[in-house]
């Protein structure tokens, strides 16, 4: 009997450890929301700095098992933080890294992490060196076929390389092995994703200055569920590379490119 408690016991006090992560969490970022009418930005910048620290306790935190349910609780934060874009225009976007630092520490198969860590850490926080490494990290954990269309965050990882570090031969590599990741599946999806890699890889490979390879590595971040400040910044970045954009009937954006370079 007294065997039978301790078992039943010992999940019950893990998930209000767990529990109790959350709701030291969610009040703060919830009290950052609800100031940001009055606040000034003195206190803003250190509610923001105390963010930071129980972000890093979390990171230190065990997990007792629960590392997805940590990673979906901690990303649902950083939806409300990187979403707040009126005290984002005051404090900047310097956590976004620390939030995927915890996400994908829990969770490194969390595909759609990936591409938020992409663009709000290297697009909105200017910071394409955290973004890369973390995603380098994560990396390490996956395979071809794990998560499903885990190619991408390698497409992901190339952009940061090339658009924001001008890294053109990290980047032909990592769309090169998204090209070959993609291509060890038959639907149609994964073959149109090898098909695009392997061109810019080659663009890349040829011309680590090509404009071809850069438009299209803009449209990648144009149509990859982008929001409309990104959209407005890829179009700028495509048109002064000398492309075009039209969008189809259907809604979608079509790239014109420029002769090949």
């Amino acid at each position: 009997m007294l065997l039978s408690r301790q078992n039943f016991a010992t999940p019950v006090v893990i998930c209000m450890c767990i529990l109790g992560v959350g709701l030291i969490q969610f009040p703060q970022l919830q009290k950052l929301i609800n100031r940001k009418q009055s606040a000034s930005l003195e206190t803003l910048k250190k509610e923001i700095k105390s963010e930071n620290i129980r972000l890093n306790f979390l990171e230190k935190t065990p997990s007792f098992g629960y590392e997805n349910f940590i990673a979906d609780l901690v990303y649902l934060n950083f939806l409300q933080y990187f979403g707040d874009d009126e005290i984002r225009d005051k404090t900047g976007y310097s956590l976004s890294p620390e939030y995927f630092e915890v996400i994908l520490e829990r969770d490194p198969r969390f595909l759609t992490a990936y591409h938020s860590l992409s663009i709000s850490t290297s697009l909105y926080a200017g910071m394409p060196e955290r973004a890369i490494a973390i995603s380098e990290k994560g990396l390490k954990s996956l395979s071809p076929s794990v998560p499903e269309r885990s190619y991408y965050i390698w497409r992901y990882k190339g952009v940061d390389e090339l658009l924001f570090l001008g890294n053109a031969k990290a980047a032909q590599q990592s769309f090169a092995t998204a090209a070959k990741w993609a291509s060890k599946f038959s639907d149609p999806e994964s073959q149109l994703v090898a098909n695009t890699s392997q061109r810019t890889a080659e663009f890349l490979s040829r011309n680590p200055n090509s404009k071809y390879a850069q438009i299209s590595t803009w449209s990648m971040v144009l149509n990859n569920h982008a929001d409309e400040r990104t959209q407005k910044r890829a179009i700028k970045e495509i048109e002064a590379l000398g492309g075009k954009i039209v969008t189809t009937p259907e809604g979608t954006n079509k790239i014109i490119f420029p002769p090949k370079d």
